[in-house]
């Protein structure tokens, strides 16, 4: 179904981009980024001009800036923005994976949606870009290792399904099995001291912790430092994981076991999951550009993004620090952690999802994280525990809240977020412990 609905939109993209300069628009998170790269080498080898902008969120002011005098291409954004999108004059097209609640499709777009097919795939914008490529050229088949970079940063590598299975094998990258840490390429008590998915309470930042790991495993030195993740045989990697699940949950077990995808990056076998934090992490701390250039083969970003993720990870490890140490708003299988000016808008995001995926709160958990935006809220909702299908819809909880007290929402039933505005905080939480009270007491 997903590949008939690729060879209709990508005969009608190439159809309508003939003769006209192209602009791309797209979500500065490493599916969105990713996408922007695959689409980008495409056009290049079709010889198009075209222009490229990476944002945080897309907005009536975002849209505004659109060149009028160019065909518009929305990455890993547009579906709810459907009626903003149709006051402007420019054909626009849309490749993204959200939630799409309106479904009548403006005249002037063409969008392509895994949530608009009769027989729902998931896949993320960067396997959906790859498609169209690929439809594009076969020889585009060599941007698949971006593609498996996305998907890895929009954690969908555990659901292999049909079509992703195909795009994996085109990548010819190596899988390893293993315990799930990243970078698995880089000395082991390196890996650990950064962990933050997942999160291993008394040990990620704690280097006494580390070491009383390594040594409880009977992982020693070879010559001066540890092996690497990769580097270790059977018994070595039984050995880790039992030491590792021993300091987390029960539940958490199955989820940290699975492969390891080693992609061939700048001549060198890289992480695809470290490789997608990179990316990630360039964005949240400002330099979307460097992550871009980075995807692209630009080796002076290279350099440039391996510094900006040292210090993005000394950010997660301080603001998960101050999470801890300081006080949070908990209800009955909720809570809401207001960080204020005290946490980077860019990463509470990050952090309430690393929160959702450890042990320290019980899996089912609403986790509502905020931070300030100069004169904004960024707020990141969360349910706690990666098997968990909560009845509590967070694109559902967020959208009625915005309703209420204004603001933009986007997101999916698990993970979602809204921006409000600051002086509506107080409001905001009374609004949440209100609403998670009514649903919990229909629970």
């Amino acid at each position: 179904m997903i590949l008939k609905e690729v060879e209709k939109f990508t005969k009608e993209f190439l159809s309508k981009i003939q003769g006209k300069r192209i602009h791309l628009v797209s979500h500065y998170d490493t599916d969105g980024i990713t996408s922007a790269a695959i689409l980008s080498k495409t056009l290049k080898r079709l010889n198009k001009q075209f222009s490229i902008k990476i944002i945080k969120q897309l907005n009536e002011e975002e849209i505004s800036f659109f060149p009028e005098d160019k065909t518009i291409v929305l990455l890993d954004l547009g579906s709810n923005n459907l009626e903003n999108l149709s006051k402007i004059k420019n054909e626009i097209f849309v490749i993204d994976h959200h939630e799409i609640e309106n479904r009548d499709i403006p005249s002037n777009m063409v969008i392509i949606n895994p949530h608009l097919l009769k027989e729902y795939e998931e896949l993320c914008t960067a396997e959906l870009a790859y498609l169209i490529s690929k439809e594009i050229s076969k020889e585009n088949s060599a941007f698949a290792y971006l593609t498996l970079i996305g998907m890895v940063g929009d954690t969908m590598e555990k659901e292999i399904n049909k079509t992703r299975d195909m795009i994996i094998k085109d990548s010819a990258i190596k899988i390893k099995k293993g315990f799930l840490l990243y970078p698995s390429t880089r000395p082991l008590d390196k890996t650990l001291e950064f962990s933050s998915k997942p999160f291993i309470p008394g040990v990620t930042g704690n280097r006494l912790g580390i070491i009383d790991l390594l040594e409880e495993a009977g992982i020693q030195k070879t010559g001066k430092s540890y092996k690497s993740l990769i580097e270790l045989n059977d018994d070595e990697m039984k050995r880790l994981t039992t030491s590792i699940l021993l300091r987390l949950s029960s539940e958490d077990a199955s989820e940290y076991i699975g492969n390891l995808y080693l992609v061939k990056f700048f001549n060198k076998i890289e992480d695809a999951r470290e490789l997608s934090a990179i990316i990630n992490a360039c964005s949240r701390m400002g330099y979307p550009q460097i992550a871009f250039l980075l995807c692209m083969g630009n080796p002076y970003a290279r350099k440039k993004a391996g510094r900006i993720y040292l210090k993005y990870r000394q950010h997660i490890i301080s603001g998960l620090r101050f999470i801890d140490q300081n006080d949070k708003i908990e209800g009955r299988e909720y809570v809401i952690i207001n960080a204020r000016d005290n946490i980077k808008d860019t990463i509470i995001g990050t952090l309430a999802s690393i929160l959702s995926f450890s042990s320290v709160y019980k899996q089912g958990t609403i986790i509502i994280a905020m931070a300030y935006n100069e004169d904004k809220i960024k707020v990141s909702a969360r349910v706690a525990g990666r098997r968990i299908k909560s009845n509590r819809n967070l694109r559902e909880l967020v959208d009625s809240i915005i309703h209420t007290i204004g603001g933009e929402s986007g997101g999916h039933c698990n993970a979602a977020g809204c921006t409000i505005k600051k002086e509506d905080e107080d409001k905001f939480i009374e609004l949440v412990q209100r609403k998670l009270g009514i649903e919990l007491i229909k629970v």
